[in-house]
C-alpha cells in the first residue's frame, strides 16, 4: 500500500466551477478592440492565456502585439467591463454542483480571481456551503499561478500534506500550480472557452487525466484515489 492518500479536493474556480471563462473571452474580445489594430486576432492570443492573473494577460498580449503595457486605468476599465460581463452572463458549470455534492471529501477553491470575485460567484452559483469559506486567491497568499502559492495555502488550512490533495483543474497555468505543488490534477476541459488541443496541453503541462463531463466526476475521483492507495 502507497503512504499516500487522497483526502481532499481543491477546485480552480473560472472554467470548473463556474462557466466563465466562455463570458471572459467574448468581453475580452470587446474590451480590448478599441486599443489593439483592427486586424488582430486577438482569440489567438488571449486563449493561450486563458488562467492568468488578469494584468499578466493583458500585458502579455499588448507586449506581443509590440505595443507597451497598457496602463493601470486601462487595466481598470478592462477589468470592469469583463467583470460587469461576468456579473450578467456566467452560470454554474453543467452538473458541478451535484457532482461535488457525491465527493465527500474536504473542499476549498483555488483561484486566479480576486476572493470578492470567487466567493461571489459561488453564493450566486449556490456552491458557498460545499466549501465551508475556504476560498485562495493571489490578494490573499500574494502569489498567482503559475507559482503554487494559492495550492498550498488550501492545503495548509486543511492541515494536511500537498500531496494529499486533488486538484480540477481547466488551465496550463492552473495544472502547473498544481503540479509544482505536489498535487494530483485532474484536467477538465468541459466549459464554454475550450479550445482545439486542450486535452493535450493539460496533460503535456503534468495533469494525471482529462475529462469533460462533471457527471463523471464522482467515479473519475473515487478511480483516482483507489489506483493511488495501490
Amino acid at each position: 500500500m502507497s503512504d499516500v492518500y487522497l483526502t481532499h479536493l481543491i477546485s480552480d474556480c473560472d472554467g470548473v466551477l463556474v462557466d466563465s471563462e466562455s463570458v471572459t473571452l467574448f468581453s475580452l474580445l470587446k474590451q480590448l478592440r478599441p486599443y489593439v489594430p483592427a486586424d488582430t486576432p486577438l482569440v489567438a492570443l488571449i486563449q493561450p492565456r486563458q488562467g492568468q492573473n488578469f494584468e499578466t494577460l493583458l500585458t502579455g498580449v499588448f507586449l506581443e502585439l509590440g505595443l507597451a503595457p497598457p496602463a493601470p486605468e486601462v487595466c481598470a476599465a478592462i477589468r470592469q467591463g469583463v467583470e460587469t460581463d461576468c456579473d450578467r452572463l456566467q452560470r454554474a458549470v453543467p452538473g458541478v454542483l451535484r457532482a461535488l455534492a457525491a465527493i465527500n471529501m474536504p473542499k476549498a477553491v483555488a483561484s486566479n480571481n480576486t476572493g470578492a470575485r470567487v466567493r461571489s460567484a459561488l453564493e450566486r452559483t449556490g456552491m458557498a456551503p460545499l466549501f465551508g469559506g475556504r476560498v485562495f486567491t493571489p490578494d490573499l497568499v500574494g502569489h498567482a499561478k503559475p507559482h503554487p502559492g494559492v495550492y498550498l495555502a488550501a492545503a495548509a488550512s486543511f492541515g494536511v500534506p500537498p500531496g494529499q490533495c486533488l486538484v480540477l483543474e481547466d488551465s496550463v497555468t492552473g495544472v502547473m500550480a498544481a503540479v509544482a505543488a505536489g498535487m494530483t490534477v485532474l484536467g477538465f476541459i468541459g466549459g464554454g472557452h475550450v479550445a482545439a488541443g486542450q486535452e493535450a496541453r493539460l496533460k503535456a503541462a503534468g495533469a494525471l487525466l482529462v475529462f469533460n463531463d462533471m457527471a463523471r466526476l464522482p467515479a473519475l475521483v473515487a478511480a483516482v484515489m483507489d489506483t493511488a492507495a495501490v
